[in-house]
């Protein structure tokens, strides 16, 4: 309060000191400067303002006394929320800063596709009523632990990924999060999936998760650098998250739960060829030792993703002979796997960056759309039984039929029962009808 008066006071002083050799001394920058608190200066005018200021066509007039008391609480307010203001407006952009870090650390577009197919393969193993609690925690704990096996992957190879021109600016490389910083994000991430999907799937489908998990980041990622055979462990891993959808829901593993995961191990080999070949010079300077690599030509990656797709041809059919989907999954499967297979052809027969970029776009859609059909044509436990077992149908019919007859014969004896006197009764042995004592005898029963 005191110095409230004293800031006051002075400034009284000091203005009617200006105004007595200079009328036109004051103005609203020099105002809003002089009442300032704790002597923090307001930002300047802009210049057209300025211009407007000391324009003397426009002379300023002499403030009051209530003026300048006024300019000063408008001061004093504009001051009291300037530094709630800058608070948030930092803290905003540090959660934008280590929201886009850990959405980069995370590789959520490829955590998403997996997901999707974590998704895919509970839709599959749920029966005839799918648990959307349950899908729902199982895509949140498949995503999590997706997102720590991609962070660890990258803490693993930040040296390699410096080298790389498609990977040189991630947050690792780039230096916009420290290395300790991922390392918790990703074991913090990681344990919480796991944990989720034991409480609310089950403990098969936590291990899977888990394995799948130490599997991508220290036996993969670490093989890149090693030895071409880390492409064929790489698709283990892909294959494994819609093997964790199909035991979150049933709780077991199962045959018909095997064709989603084989069709995600079959697609990977050529999806990833084609991609290694197009960026088999990143490669090189990064350190890794694709199969690309290796074929200056590219004849056998090309072989190598040809016969990949071949082997998906027979699934469709194993779908509808396992009683999984329709027919009509079976030709629609057999359709899209030929387009697939055709651009793998093209691509061995002329390898050159342009098939195999066609390629790998043909890769991109298979999975959607066989994912899609084998959702869209599933049959249900009941529907299997019936297709299994046809004869069930005139069975159940039968049974039906039979209760309905037994019901009207009852019928009809509890009219016969009601009408009929007591001459149209006969007795009854007391063992027949009561074999214990302590029961009690009844006296007729109908004919």
């Amino acid at each position: 309060m005191w110095r409230f008066s004293a800031t006051l006071s002075f400034s009284s002083r000091l203005l009617s000191s200006s105004f007595s050799t200079n009328p036109n001394y004051f103005h609203h920058g020099f105002a809003f400067s002089v009442f300032a608190l704790n002597g923090v200066v307001e930002p300047p005018l802009s210049p057209s303002y300025q211009r407007f200021c000391f324009s003397s066509s426009a002379p300023s007039p002499s403030p009051s006394s209530g003026s300048v008391i006024k300019l000063w609480f408008l001061a004093d307010k504009s001051e009291a929320f300037r530094p709630l203001s800058s608070k948030a407006r930092d803290a905003i952009q540090l959660a934008r800063h280590y929201g886009r870090c850990y959405w980069e650390l995370s590789k959520a577009r490829l955590s998403l596709l997996v997901v999707a197919t974590s998704g895919t393969g509970y839709v599959l193993g749920s029966g005839n009523a799918v648990d959307l609690a349950g899908l729902c925690c199982t895509c949140a704990g498949t995503m999590m632990v997706a997102a720590s096996a991609n962070s660890l992957n990258q803490v693993f190879e930040i040296n390699n990924d410096a080298k790389m021109k498609r990977t040189r600016q991630r947050p690792l490389p780039s230096g916009r999060i420290t290395v300790p910083h991922a390392v918790t994000w990703a074991s913090s991430v990681g344990f919480s999936g796991t944990a989720l999907l034991a409480f609310k799937a089950n403990m098969l489908a936590a291990g899977l998760a888990a394995s799948n998990l130490v599997l991508y980041a220290f036996v993969y990622t670490p093989l890149k650098q090693i030895h071409p055979v880390n492409t064929w462990v790489g698709a283990v891993v892909g294959a494994i998250p819609p093997l964790l959808g199909s035991v979150a829901a049933s709780g077991e593993i199962s045959l018909n739960g095997l064709i989603l995961p084989a069709a995600l191990y079959f697609w990977q080999i050529p999806h990833f060829m084609a991609l290694a070949y197009l960026c088999r010079d990143d490669y090189a300077a990064g350190g890794y030792r694709m199969f690309s690599l290796a074929d200056p030509s590219g004849q056998r990656t090309a072989a190598v993703a040809f016969r990949n797709c071949l082997y998906l041809i027979p699934l469709g059919f194993i779908a509808y002979d396992w009683g999984v989907a329709t027919g009509w999954f079976c030709v629609e499967s057999t359709l899209i796997t030929l387009a697939i297979s055709a651009a793998a052809l093209s691509f061995y027969r002329d390898r050159t960056t342009q098939k195999a970029r066609r390629m790998f776009y043909a890769s991109l859609l298979y999975l959607p759309v066989f994912m899609s059909g084998l959702l869209f044509h599933r049959l249900s436990d009941n529907q299997r039984c019936l297709a299994d077992n046809p004869d069930r149908i005139v069975e159940l019919s039968s049974t039906s039929q039979d209760l309905t007859e037994s019901g009207e014969d009852y019928q009809k004896k509890k009219v016969r029962h009601l009408t009929a006197g007591p001459q149209a009764r006969s007795p009854v042995a007391y063992a027949s009808i009561a074999p214990f004592p302590f029961l009690p005898v009844p006296s007729y029963v109908d004919p």
